[in-house]
């Protein structure tokens, strides 16, 4: 059996362990299973990912089509779709991408996804299993002279900046189409009410004084995009007088700080927030929906097998992410300095907040957003 899909979520800072050794150990038992019925020739496997993981997958994808073949003797295409959390959410709902294995940035998003999918659907349930596959923390990153010169410790810096008549050029994905949005957005208001995540309220949201300050450092926006991922090439690629500082996660800083580096002179750093940051667990999630199949539930269950395998978390590592399997460590020539990241975390990990307050979150981005964006 796989592990049910309980939150094992990364917030809690701590959960790698015993109770992720003993849950990779019931998911490889689980691949076990026989399965009835003439064996299909070859398979297509259907993938919906978020972008920031896409370097990595698809890195992935040719060496798991091989291990799956050798180990079952199926043919199998894995199928990419790649776009941003939100938009993913949609994409299922309305039929537009039928996945047998979806990955949203963060775990908190499928209680919002199973919620919708049973108001469509009669109550039916759709979410079978899922499994976290690598870390990665939400921060703010701005461009190493800039970060140096304001002494950008987090969100708050940027309000008082412009307060001081100080422009600068900011941006984060579209909250209504990518998780990496909804999290920059949400530590804005951390930081407006000086309150964490979890302690929020759908009130607080729409206080006078929160929506005058997110809308503040929202005025200075220059792009709301579908992925993080995009942003980090962006300003890699066209420097600081395109974009100053933006929200993304960890490994999209780890991606391009070297190409900024070579280009501009200076590199694109993470800046971890004072208060603390929202980690992002990358689940797999294997779906219950009609159009999965006994086999391709297989080779769902043999992806999520193949991706938290020590070699593969190997390459995650590589690609940015923090590991999710204990029997990997970090490398410290990727997460260092010289990659504009720490090796150690220096904040908190921040909780969650309510499905009501992300609800909330939605309805007051029409209030605060750049209308010129």
């Amino acid at each position: 059996m796989l592990p049910k899909r309980g939150y094992l979520l990364l917030i809690t800072g701590f959960f790698i362990g015993l109770l992720v050794f003993a849950g990779l150990s019931r998911i490889y038992q689980g691949s076990q299973a026989t399965f009835v019925g003439e064996k299909p020739e070859s398979i297509e496997l259907v993938f919906l990912y978020t972008s920031e993981k896409d370097s990595w997958i698809k890195a992935v994808k040719p060496l798991y089509e091989k291990w799956f073949y050798k180990r079952h003797g199926i043919k199998v295409n894995l199928v990419l779709y790649v776009t941003g959390t939100h938009e993913s959410v949609d994409l299922i709902l309305q039929g537009s991408v039928k996945p047998h294995v979806w990955s949203p940035a963060s775990s908190i998003w499928i209680p919002f996804f199973e919620k919708k999918w049973k108001e469509m659907h009669g109550g039916e349930t759709i979410v079978s299993e899922w499994y976290p596959l690598v870390l990665s923390p939400v921060v703010l990153v701005g461009w190493e002279d800039l970060v140096e010169k304001y002494n950008i410790k987090g969100y708050r810096d940027l309000y008082l900046l412009d307060r001081q008549g100080i422009d600068f050029k900011y941006g984060h994905p579209d909250p209504m189409l990518s998780n990496g949005g909804v999290i920059a957005l949400l530590m804005e208001f951390c930081a407006a009410l000086n309150k964490t995540p979890d302690r929020l309220t759908p009130n607080d949201l729409t206080s006078k004084e929160a929506i005058e300050f997110v809308k503040t450092i929202e005025s200075h926006a220059v792009y709301y995009g579908k992925s993080t991922g995009f942003f980090g090439s962006w300003a890699a690629d066209n420097g600081p007088e395109a974009i100053s500082f933006f929200t993304v996660y960890e490994n999209v800083v780890i991606e391009n700080y070297p190409k900024a580096k070579a280009k501009w002179g200076q590199g694109i750093v993470a800046v971890y927030p004072k208060m603390g940051v929202v980690y992002s667990d990358h689940p797999l999630v294997i779906l219950n929906a009609s159009w999965v199949g006994v086999w391709e539930r297989l080779a769902a269950i043999e992806l999520l097998n193949f991706l938290l395998k020590p070699e593969i978390q190997e390459m995650a590592v590589e690609h940015g992410f923090r590991p999710v399997n204990p029997l990997v460590s970090l490398d410290g020539e990727v997460f260092g300095p010289e990659h504009g990241v720490l090796y150690k975390v220096p904040v908190l990990a921040l909780k969650p907040p309510s499905g009501e307050v992300m609800e909330t979150l939605f309805e007051v981005w029409v209030l605060v957003r750049n209308p010129g964006v």
